[in-house]
């Protein structure tokens, strides 16, 4: 396929990105180092701010080589919906109401776990979690795990080795946890309707497969990093936290259900999140503060993504389809560590006359790598925004992630490649 002028500055500028991800640190520490400029050192140093502000110089590069009218088609022409409904999401999960819920329920769940310490907790957080975004959608399901991990876990001084290594399971049992279902995944939800996977098809090809690799990643940190999980006390059970009104848990519950159920409905699920903010004005007393500046800046990142991405498929189409069904499983779980993996299935959903073999092989892949970096898989970004703070210079190191990720994500191609 030949690139036009426009394509290959596109991809130039992706694969910057891409670049720029791994240098967030540098770019802090010329914040530190320069007090004039700090400000836009810490703009750059921003993760979530990094594709956003490519797809802007991309943006700008449209305008002067082609015109007003075909950058504003190009714009008008992308689809964001995700980054909309990934905002609305995080906030209406990380309220007080459902994260104490969220929370009550792991505990639950923990007690039936012969643990010592907080490691039933982790363990629950780490394997239930996961897949329960099957059903609230993967996004949802991030941002409960990435705060019930930061305020049990991350806040309480653990060593960096053991948080590296909670992300990179996280991660990947995120992006497979979301498979028994056809909607909760985005590359799942990118190809179910055009290629008829039903609830039923997930789980009997997908569903039981990423139960077992969610279960045994997570049992495998615990059981690594048992005695230091050990020596922490299980927080949240003496009842000094503020109680929420039943009533008022159960209103964020319908809230949250609603989004996810209109969840490509941007007009219907945008207006029960402005309906969603009346209410927890309402009713500050029964909460935290909102994340809003964490959604916004995680809508941002997708944003960009979608920006940035839609310039890439001159090249990653061809490459993809030249592969054989046997060798698409490693290159898509490979390509989806550089690119969303959602665009990847989304790119297989538009040829036609692809074996069934392929099908699996390609969204079987693209979940496999979603936890290996940061832009792999949608929820990413989120998880990234919540958990930071406790990393030194609150910033995630890439390559840290993507070594924590290693591990799981083997165990994850296996689940998917021999059961």
């Amino acid at each position: 396929m030949t690139a036009t002028p426009i394509e290959i500055i596109g991809a130039a500028l992706f694969a910057i990105a891409i670049l720029h991800t791994f240098a967030t640190k540098f770019f802090e520490r010329l914040a530190h180092a320069g007090p004039r400029h700090a400000g836009l050192w810490h703009l750059l140093g921003e993760i979530e701010v990094v594709f956003g502000f490519w797809a802007m110089v991309l943006m700008i590069a449209m305008f002067a080589l082609l015109g007003s009218t075909p950058a504003i088609d190009y714009i008008e022409s992308r689809n964001f919906t995700e980054p909309m409904f990934v905002f609305a999401i995080m906030v209406i999960a990380g309220t007080r109401p459902i994260l104490h819920a969220a929370s009550a329920a792991v505990r639950l769940l923990a007690r039936a776990i012969p643990l010592p310490g907080s490691a039933a907790v982790y363990f629950t957080v780490l394997s239930f979690v996961p897949l329960l975004g099957s059903f609230i959608t993967e996004p949802a399901a991030m941002t409960l795990a990435a705060l019930i991990l930061r305020d049990q876990f991350f806040t309480r001084g653990i060593s960096t080795r053991l948080m590296y290594a909670t992300l990179g399971v996280l991660f990947v049992n995120i992006s497979i946890g979301g498979t028994l279902t056809p909607f909760a995944a985005p590359p799942v939800l990118m190809v179910a309707a055009k290629w008829d996977w039903n609830t039923s098809f997930m789980l009997t090809h997908f569903g039981w497969k990423a139960a077992i690799g969610v279960g045994i990643n997570a049992l495998a940190a615990t059981l690594l990093f048992h005695r230091e999980l050990g020596a922490l006390a299980p927080t949240g059970t003496d009842g000094a936290t503020p109680r929420v009104p039943v009533v008022l848990t159960l209103v964020h519950i319908v809230f949250l259900i609603g989004v996810v159920v209109f969840a490509h409905h941007p007009a219907i699920f945008m207006g029960l999140f402005l309906f969603f903010l009346g209410v927890a004005h309402a009713y500050t007393r029964h909460q935290d503060r909102l994340i809003l500046k964490e959604g916004l800046l995680v809508a941002f990142f997708l944003a960009g993504l979608v920006v940035l991405g839609g310039q890439q498929q001159w090249w990653l189409q061809p490459l993809l389809m030249s592969m054989s069904s046997d060798a698409v499983f490693i290159g898509a779980t490979a390509l989806t560590a550089f690119t969303d993996n959602a665009a990847l299935t989304y790119l297989g959903s538009l040829v036609e006359g692809l074996s069934d073999d392929f099908k699996y092989a390609l969204v079987a892949g693209a979940v496999t790598g979603g936890g290996l970096t940061i832009i792999a898989n949608a929820p990413n970004p989120a998880g990234v925004s919540i958990l930071k703070g406790s990393f030194s210079e609150e910033a995630v190191n890439p390559l840290g992630l993507l070594a924590a990720a290693i591990a799981p994500t083997v165990v994850a191609g296996l689940a998917f490649r021999l059961l």
